[in-house]
């Protein structure tokens, strides 16, 4: 928005409506307020009491992918703005959620290409825009690193992962990603909006290895605490 606009329709905060700061679509209180996901396993983004490398269960059953960037916890209200981005169409919500991974992400190693984990082309046609792949994109644009938007694609529908258990969610995308990619960069970042149990970016991440990609990366906007715990005190 130009300063002009600013001063005529000045951003307003899409948590509680009043007034945004520097220009943000979010205020300085509600920033202040997030659940941010500060303490948790740097492995797979899981909130703990303690910031640890790795879980009890990173340790028993090590995922594919080697880090988690999941800078929010899924809680209210960042569960309400990522709902508006991804089914009600309002890319506000998703630029705000990648300004604040950029904020969080300032001194996160980098890796080489980010890689958005894709829609089926159903689902694709049905909503009208990839939510992962924004969210690439924005963050292409803030980090300076290319998006592999085509190293990935989801060649077999599946149910709404919402809707399912742990190990039903496993059997749900096993075999759902392909890569047709001819060479990969060894280090490359899955994009996705929400982390919930982990087994749709564990399937992509298996198919990235596959492929040639030597190490694989997760970054989300948000991940959910262990089912039964809630996220304020996950």
């Amino acid at each position: 928005m130009t300063r002009v606009g600013q001063l005529l329709l000045p951003p307003r905060c899409l948590v509680c409506g009043e007034r945004g700061a520097s220009g943000r679509d979010l205020c300085t209180d509600c920033v202040a307020e997030l659940p941010w996901n500060r303490a948790c396993c740097r492995r797979c983004g899981l909130p703990m009491v303690m910031a640890t490398d790795a879980c009890g269960d990173c340790l028993s059953s090590p995922p594919p992918f080697q880090q988690t960037f999941a800078p929010l916890r899924y809680g209210f209200p960042v569960d309400r703005l990522l709902l508006r981005f991804k089914f009600h169409g309002e890319l506000a919500c998703g630029r705000e959620l990648a300004g604040l991974m950029q904020q969080a992400g300032a001194g996160l190693e980098r890796p080489q290409a980010l890689i958005p984990v894709p829609l089926h082309t159903a689902r694709l046609r049905q909503r009208g825009y990839d939510q992962a792949l924004e969210l690439a994109k924005a963050l292409g644009c803030s980090f300076n690193l290319p998006v592999l938007d085509r190293a990935l694609h989801r060649h077999r529908a599946t149910g709404a992962q919402s809707e399912l258990g742990a190990e039903t969610r496993r059997r749900n995308v096993r075999g759902a990603f392909a890569s047709a990619a001819i060479w990969l960069p060894a280090h490359v970042a899955l994009v996705d909006d929400v982390m919930t149990t982990g087994s749709t970016v564990a399937e992509a991440a298996r198919v990235l290895l596959r492929a040639g990609a030597k190490r694989v990366d997760v970054w989300a906007v948000a991940r959910a605490p262990a089912p039964g715990r809630s996220p304020s005190v996950a």
